[in-house]
């Protein structure tokens, strides 16, 4: 059995201290993949390096929408040159976010779209971010150029509601360690609704950590703040598992059939 962690930022800097340390932790769990997400063009090399590494790491490029204002004159055509230079390479993070202070939907939306249209050009998956934006984000999508691989909604935190819309829209959904703290209800109720074919799980490590009692590896940034570990996979494939009342040797390999479906391209 193998974990695969559908979104992560293993590059981010609040894990370089221990970067040596999880990234051997990782190979003995042991990880069979993991989805390594850039959010700005400042980290994209960053992530492009680490697949060169590892070769486990699925590189994947965007355009977060808390970045969208810092973007160069040329960020699309250094977006297209990443994704053509590794077969590989996913779209993503992207997306539209109303939860950030001075959010201006009309500014994201554009930047979204074109990441999506280059992710379906391309024949990539994408990856999408999506806070208190969920009428907006399925609006977007029924006139958007959408991959045929499909998408994913990452750590989706929508309404149930919603669930049949997106996965007509092409959607996955990845369920993080977060969701196991009690005030998460409403997520841990969408993601017994989720058809099993779309199904995949995540990290998001550093962010998104488990509650202390159901967080077997704590650990602090170097500002003293405490952080998820990337090897807290297992806790959210547990976390899972019970929440659908299934065992972990059922739930890894249909996660595993999902996650090769959406991001194995090569």
């Amino acid at each position: 059995m193998t974990f695969l962690d559908a979104h992560n930022h293993l590059h981010d800097a609040r894990l370089a201290p221990y970067r040596d340390v999880f990234l051997a932790e990782l190979e003995r769990l042991p990880i069979g993949g993991g989805v390594v997400n850039g959010t700005k063009e400042d980290d994209w090399a960053e992530v492009r390096e680490m697949a060169i590494q590892h070769p486990w790491v699925v590189p994947s490029y965007g355009l977060h929408p808390w970045f969208v204002l810092r973007r160069s004159e040329v960020w699309l055509s250094t977006l297209r040159d990443l994704l053509m230079q590794d077969p590989r390479a996913a779209v993503g993070e992207i997306g539209l976010d109303r939860w950030i202070e001075g959010h201006d939907l009309e500014v994201q939306r554009p930047v979204f779209l074109d990441q999506l249209r280059l992710a379906a050009e391309l024949s990539r998956p994408a990856t999408i971010h999506c806070v208190q934006a969920w009428g907006a984000l399925r609006e977007a999508l029924q006139g958007a150029t959408i991959p045929a691989r499909g998408f994913l909604l990452h750590a989706y935190g929508g309404p149930v509601e919603m669930i049949d819309d997106f996965v007509e829209q092409g959607a996955y959904f990845s369920f993080s360690p977060y969701f196991l703290h009690e005030r998460k209800k409403l997520q841990r109720e969408a993601f017994i609704r989720i058809p099993a074919e779309r199904l995949l799980v995540e990290t998001d490590a550093p962010d998104l950590r488990p509650p202390d009692e159901a967080n077997p590896r704590p650990i602090l940034d170097r500002a003293g703040k405490s952080v998820n570990h990337p090897a807290n996979i297992d806790v959210a494939y547990r976390g899972l598992a019970e929440l659908r009342e299934v065992s972990l040797s059922h739930l890894a390999p249909m996660v595993a059939e999902n996650y090769a479906r959406l991001f194995l391209l090569v």
